[in-house]
């Protein structure tokens, strides 16, 4: 056993369940932020070990209270895992200035906010992780991904600074390149995925697989950037 503490944003069905349960597994003390507390209602009786904290992470003062919060409650943070995603999608024309700045805020300021809150506890300890879930869209801009592809770059780009930055202090910083449909109910009602086969799917819990491997891997190879894509 561990004692650890292991902070998940993001956390709903499908990534955010498996993430924190994964760690769970391992000992953790897993902080698990959404915005509903009836989900995190549930997912605590699930999950060993973990707590929920409504937290919006569109808003740094929400941030702020809900990282003093979790240290007050279950410690310093060890690893912090920034699932939570925009999930706002529109062509150039019709996206709007507010979808933009919301998909800005959730990707990229959640990141640097939790992040800036995280590597304080993490420099105080010697060393830490950060896990940034990403997506195709922040290596190139789909013709309707315009405010979701945008924001998911940014985000890229400042995991990349914060790697440089932090690396040589002792915390690994990496970036997961999800690539393809995730396997929840949400996406499979969907038009465009309800005829797909079951091998199109990435499943939750073997995404939070490769999280946790990122997590673990020692200082001589660490790596930055990991494709997660369905055979």
């Amino acid at each position: 056993m561990t004692n650890k503490v292991c902070m998940v944003t993001g956390v709903g069905e499908g990534n955010g369940r498996s993430i924190s349960n994964r760690f769970s597994r391992e000992g953790y003390r897993v902080a698990m932020l959404a915005r509903t507390r009836e989900r995190l209602d549930q997912f605590e009786k699930e999950i060993d070990g973990a707590k929920g904290y409504v937290c919006d992470v569109t808003d740094a003062d929400s941030m702020s209270s809900t990282v003093n919060a979790v240290r007050d409650e279950l410690g310093p943070i060890d690893v912090f895992v920034h699932n939570a995603g925009s999930g706002m999608w529109a062509d150039f024309q019709n996206t709007t200035a507010e979808q933009m700045e919301t998909a800005w805020r959730i990707n990229t300021m959640g990141l640097f906010v939790l992040g800036q809150a995280a590597v304080e506890d993490m420099l105080k300890s010697g060393g830490g992780s950060i896990v940034v879930v990403g997506a195709t869209s922040a290596l190139r801009g789909g013709a309707n991904f315009t405010p979701f592809a945008a924001a998911k770059a940014a985000q890229r780009s400042l995991a990349q600074s914060m790697a440089r930055g932090l690396g040589p202090k002792g915390i690994h910083v990496s970036y997961v390149v999800v690539d393809g449909m995730i396997d929840i109910p949400r996406i499979r009602e969907m038009d465009w995925a309800k005829d797909a086969p079951d091998d199109a799917f990435l499943r939750p819990d073997e995404i939070a697989d490769a999280i946790w491997y990122l997590s673990e891997q020692p200082r001589s190879t660490w790596t930055f950037e990991l494709d997660l894509r369905p055979y």
